[in-house]
């Protein structure tokens, strides 16, 4: 006989959303099921890899760098960036709960849960004619996202003190079961250690099972067709956030999956040296001051593509590239002061709460990761001239596409910027370097302006990048208390879907283009609206 497993609550999903969800139920005095498809060590999801960069608004922080930034300004800034459809009312309410409510429902509650921040806001997604994040937003967790679970997984096991969480490792949920009135009573699943299947009962499943990007198979079936898509790209979203529950809340509850071609990829990773999963990809923090080449290695344009402005217009212009791959050009004096890989894994400093060690770094450059990945990546390419540069980029493509003279030119053409000094600097590269170091915290971070063969500069360095896929946009359509949404745009009884599965609110609460860092939030504020609900109507 299969395993039976009755609970008030079924949590699908052990990622941060999950958890929250989970976490506040349990302070309420629900009986909660938490099953998550990963290992016990993975629990927590993608956040366990993240960053943890969180977009906040009206926050103390913001306060103490004497940020003007209001509620009224940001969702200004996130409906014309994101272009978010203004007639699409679930999202629309999402996107203003999220900035009404950002500040203290995560900012402070957080805070109050003992998670702590970097002392400095971030400028990042400005938009390409200053469009987006019109002020600092961009907040980072002290200790990363993986700190972020740490705390919130000890919260997890303090608040059950009367043993009313079951949670389950390595258990896939195969199938939402309902009953004859075809309500929600539950799923089946499977432990994929023993193969054994499994039942769950509960009046109330909520969905924290992630997004579609975890699946290639459904990236490229969503895919925008008028959008160009490369012929390769890596991953790197959760390899089980596959949509599959998704598909089932649709077909068992006439939930609408909505936006599902609308994704926040990255436009600069390389192969993880060490990959976790198949087609494990880094995603970089891209150098302000590398070239960003074609596969022949002359510089894409005529408008050059730069980070931290829209990336959304970055993968747009690496996918409709001939080849699926790209080049950075840089020094070793660039990569030190502003090469960095997102994620927990690559940012030792903040993850271990190193701070004098992130100091030293920051201020005398990050040479430890630049070394590091010369050692261990072959995509990160380093050679004393650009003909040997030349040589060996085209080593690795297996190919002559790289002309010697070529990139020779190409580098000549950007040094001749400085040949008459600052009274000759005309290139939009230039201008957008110079704009984003008028912030303190970016110009730690970036280089001034200088010839890419400046003496002394150290060797040259190529890195051939691919896109990476990440979050999905789009997902089930949900109200503002995360219950998914059925036939009429009624609420189906018992069904609510938090986090990344549900477009991060309402069904694709970001639209076209996120402000960056918008994604943990937005799961915790789904989560605790959920958990909100299920309580007051329990």
């Amino acid at each position: 006989m299969a395993r039976h497993i009755s609970s008030e609550v079924l949590v699908v999903g052990g990622g941060i959303a999950g958890i929250v969800t989970a976490l506040e139920l349990l302070r309420a005095g629900k009986r909660v099921t938490l099953v998550d498809r990963d290992s016990a060590e993975r629990f927590g999801g993608l956040a366990l890899w993240a960053f943890g960069g969180m977009a906040l608004v009206g926050t103390s922080l913001q306060a103490a760098m004497r940020i003007p930034d209001t509620p009224q300004r940001a969702l200004r800034d996130w409906i014309r960036f994101g272009e978010l459809n203004t007639h699409d009312q679930h999202s629309l309410a999402w996107a203003n709960y999220y900035v009404e409510n950002s500040c203290t429902e995560v900012y402070d509650w957080l805070k109050n849960e003992g998670v702590k921040f970097m002392p400095a806001v971030n400028w990042v997604e400005r938009g390409m004619y200053g469009d987006g994040n019109s002020v600092p937003r961009y907040h980072i967790v002290y200790g990363t996202s993986r700190e972020l679970v740490r705390i919130l997984s000890a919260a997890l096991q303090r608040a059950n003190k009367n043993n009313l969480l079951t949670l389950l490792h390595r258990h896939r949920i195969t199938a939402l079961n309902n009953d004859s009135n075809n309500s929600i009573c539950g799923a089946t699943g499977i432990d994929e250690e023993s193969g054994e299947t499994v039942t769950f009962s509960a009046h109330t499943v909520v969905l924290a099972s992630g997004g579609l990007n975890g699946s290639h198979e459904q990236t490229r079936a969503n895919w925008p067709k008028e959008r160009p898509i490369p012929a390769t790209m890596l991953n790197g979203a959760h390899p089980f956030a596959d949509g599959k529950m998704h598909q089932e809340a649709s077909a068992k509850f006439g939930g609408h999956i909505v936006n599902a071609g609308e994704m926040w990829n990255y436009a600069a990773g390389f192969a993880h040296p060490y990959p976790h999963f198949n087609g494990h990809g880094l995603s970089t923090i891209p150098c302000k001051s590398a070239l960003w080449l074609d596969h022949k290695g002359k510089r894409i344009g005529p408008e050059p593509l730069v980070t931290g402005f829209d990336t959304h217009w970055l993968c747009q212009r690496v996918a409709e590239q001939e080849k699926p791959w790209t080049w950075h050009l840089l020094n070793w004096r660039i990569a030190a002061r502003e090469f960095a890989i997102s994620g927990a894994e690559h940012n030792q400093r903040i993850r271990d709460k190193q701070f004098l060690r992130f100091l030293f770094e920051t201020l005398l450059g990050n040479h430890r990761l630049v070394k590091q990945m010369a050692n261990e990546s072959p995509d990160f390419i380093v050679a004393d001239t650009l003909a040997g540069l030349a040589e060996k980029m085209n080593a690795l493509t297996q190919s002559l596409d790289i002309d010697a003279a070529i990139l020779q030119a190409t580098a000549d053409e950007f040094d001749a910027n400085f040949i008459g000094g600052k009274k000759l600097e005309n290139d939009d590269q230039i201008r957008r370097i110079l704009h984003a170091r008028q912030w303190g915290p970016d110009r730690l971070r970036t280089c001034k302006p200088a010839p890419l063969q400046k003496p002394g500069s150290g060797p040259f360095i190529a890195i051939r990048m691919q896109l990476v896929t990440r979050k999905s946009l789009g997902g089930l359509r949900t109200d503002l208390a995360s219950r998914v949404l059925g036939e009429n745009n009624q609420p189906v009884t018992g069904l609510y879907c938090v986090g990344e599965a549900a477009g991060f609110g309402g069904g694709g609460s970001n639209g076209k283009r996120s402000l960056e860092g918008t994604f943990l939030p937005g799961c915790i504020m789904t989560a605790r609206a959920a958990a909100k609900s299920i309580i007051a109507n329990a």
